[in-house]
């Protein structure tokens, strides 16, 4: 499910969940205990993926066959994961090893710095298309990162873009060569944050990402829940299923 890896003062979290990354039940859970380890005993985080494929979003088939609470209870605890992320006390690299639609991406936005390879891979925020609504916090992110004009096209259109699209738009801030310099280039950049004065560095980190804490600070269930009901409505409901019967094919 995760692997992890300690690279000096850098610690990798790696999604291993075959075949993509698809977060369900036990991979969030897993990811908040992780997250909260690593901000407790590494200087810095790197979330990483499987080559080809950084995560593909919620795992909508097994999520599918949730009653209405059980999928309440999963969504509050990937909203904390999110929170998670995006208050982490210690520099957040995405090493996004490949494909990143949906919510690959939509965690992405939360960390400090995302890098994709050159080619075939492809980002973006999707849910449109589906029926589905990006969440607040990382919508108020992708405003932070690429602008409102930018963000309103981003999630209006729901189009999937490859890496060097993501970014020239600022949905990506690094692209390299191929998938196997992702991870390594991940760690070097959080090494370089690790070189600056700690105290300075932290500070000034803190100042930057002050405006997801305190929206996360004034997020509460009520405003989560709007996701959920149109998970649930009929139309949203029938888009899931035609999808899960794409996949299957």
């Amino acid at each position: 499910m995760l692997e992890i890896r300690n690279h000096g003062s850098v610690r990798e979290v790696q999604m291993a969940r075959p075949r993509a990354n698809a977060m369900n039940d036990e991979m969030i859970d897993a990811l908040n205990t992780e997250l909260q380890s690593a901000a407790k005993e590494a200087d810095a985080v790197v979330l990483s993926g499987l080559p080809g494929m950084f995560s593909a979003g919620l795992d909508v088939p097994e999520l599918l066959g949730l009653e209405r609470p059980a999928f309440t209870d999963f969504w509050h605890r990937f909203i904390d994961v999110q929170r998670r992320i995006a208050t982490l006390p210690v520099p957040v690299a995405f090493a996004m090893t490949g494909h990143a639609p949906a919510g690959g991406i939509l965690l992405g936005v939360l960390g400090d710095h995302r890098i994709m390879p050159r080619g075939p891979y492809k980002t973006g925020l999707n849910e449109v298309h589906i029926g589905l609504v990006v969440p607040e916090p990382p919508f108020a992110a992708l405003v932070h990162l690429v602008g409102p004009r930018a963000a309103d096209t981003i999630i209006s259109e729901g189009k999937l873009m490859l890496a060097e699209e993501a970014a020239g738009i600022g949905l990506i801030d690094e692209l390299v060569d191929s998938v196997e310099d992702v991870v390594p280039r991940a760690i070097e950049w959080c090494e370089e944050r690790l070189a600056l004065p700690r105290d300075a560095m932290l500070q000034t980190r803190e100042m930057a990402r002050r405006y997801l804490h305190e929206f996360f600070d004034g997020y509460d269930e009520a405003r989560g829940d709007r996701f959920i009901d149109i998970w649930f409505s009929a139309g949203t409901q029938k888009s899931l299923r035609s999808l899960v019967e794409k996949l299957k094919k």
